[in-house]
């Protein structure tokens, strides 16, 4: 696992939007960095967002509670950016929590300050394609887990997890796999003891 350094990571987004010298001055600036025990909650859910957090090390989950349980809709990792955007945007109560799971490093820019580099970005083609895409590619990805619910077995959701997003089966804790998977703890455990056996008996 490649562990950026704060420095690395903004130079990785300088190179991604290349403003000019002054304005990316002014973007980094907007920035503020803070370190956080594992299972803190950045937003709760009920609260409105006001904030974007970027990784810089450790992972996050994004929950919401359905009739006492929590359900886990998505993980995060270095360089990856979170919020609760409808609620950042629209100004309405937040439907996850953004909790930590492991102790992190995180950037964080207030919505005041994100709006005025949104604003500013629109205005340059290249970069506003870019922020479509960032934005277009978290909608698929959340497309594509609800198809998969309703298309796949939860033994077959964990093959895929497995192949495509691996770091979630290293550096998760199982129950937390076992509500994004839409399972139980035990069921999951059922389904890595199957695969197992199948693998030993090969």
């Amino acid at each position: 696992m490649v562990i950026m350094t704060n420095s690395g990571m903004f130079e990785q987004l300088k190179n991604k939007l290349s403003p000019d010298a002054e304005m990316w001055v002014a973007y980094k600036g907007y920035f503020t960095r803070i370190e956080v025990a594992a299972k803190t909650s950045l937003l709760k859910e009920g609260d409105v967002a006001n904030k974007l957090f970027l990784i810089e090390r450790g992972s996050i989950r994004g929950w919401h509670n359905y009739d006492g349980k929590e359900v886990t809709v998505q993980f995060f990792f270095e360089n990856n950016t979170v919020s609760s955007i409808e609620s950042l945007r629209k100004d309405i109560p937040s439907s996850i929590t953004i909790e930590t799971i492991e102790p992190s490093i995180i950037w964080w820019i207030d919505k005041k300050n994100l709006n005025k580099i949104i604003s500013e970005i629109k205005e340059i083609p290249r970069l506003r394609d870019i922020l479509i895409d960032t934005v277009f590619e978290r909608t698929f990805d959340y497309i594509k887990q609800f198809s998969t619910f309703i298309r796949d077995s939860p033994e077959q959701r964990y093959l895929n997890l497995i192949k495509e997003r691996p770091q979630i089966v290293r550096r998760v804790p199982q129950h937390y796999i076992a509500s994004y998977l839409g399972i139980s703890s035990v069921h999951l455990s059922r389904i890595k003891n199957k695969l197992v056996r199948t693998k030993s008996s090969i």
